[in-house]
């Protein structure tokens, strides 16, 4: 039996276009050897043009590691999150939860270049779900709560632990909230 945390191709489809923005809005902050700059690039086009319907999940399954090997080229920490996020976006395609990672490591990303900035996390946070449209907190929703499902991203790893396990928390429970309080602004 499929993970819950897989979500149908449409599904993962639908939150892809997130997940890339979220990876992309933060990509400014990868610096690395040329090469490595490309493959990261790369990595997020190749996840919106997942979620537009222009590849396949057998295409884009081979190539999910490109940019979390890329990472380990990063000059700085803050760029090694950075490609994280865009090699958890471009992982959507294999696994919907993936989304929510490519919205944790966003996050890191963005604490990591902002020590200084302790609400720059939250106003990250606020960025990222002003951004969902309703179809893709739908889809979000029926993602299992974090460490619910052990077959999966969401389960017993790394981004059910500390600060990625804590950011994609309280993403779910902003999703959860809102969908409960359907008149509440988010972020407020």
């Amino acid at each position: 039996m499929a993970s819950s945390q897989t979500l149908s191709d449409a599904d993962r489809r639908t939150i892809a276009r997130w997940a890339a923005d979220c990876a992309e809005r933060v990509l400014v902050l990868f610096e690395a050897e040329p090469i490595a700059e490309e493959q990261v690039r790369d990595a997020v086009a190749r996840a919106r043009a997942y979620g537009n319907g222009q590849s396949t999940a057998a295409d884009e399954i081979g190539k999910r590691l490109v940019a979390v090997k890329a990472a380990s080229a990063a000059t700085t920490p803050a760029g090694a999150a950075a490609a994280r996020a865009v090699g958890q976006a471009s992982a959507v395609a294999h696994m919907g939860a993936h989304a929510l990672g490519a919205a944790a490591y966003a996050a890191k990303a963005v604490s990591l270049a902002n020590p200084a900035r302790p609400d720059a996390v939250q106003d990250e946070l606020r960025w990222q779900l002003a951004r969902l449209t309703d179809g893709e907190k739908a889809v979000l929703r029926l993602l299992p709560p974090l460490g619910a499902d052990e077959s999966g991203p969401l389960g017993n790893g790394l981004l059910s632990r500390g600060f990625l396990g804590s950011v994609i928390r309280e993403i779910q429970d902003r999703i959860c909230q809102e969908c409960s309080q359907p008149d509440a602004v988010v972020g407020s």
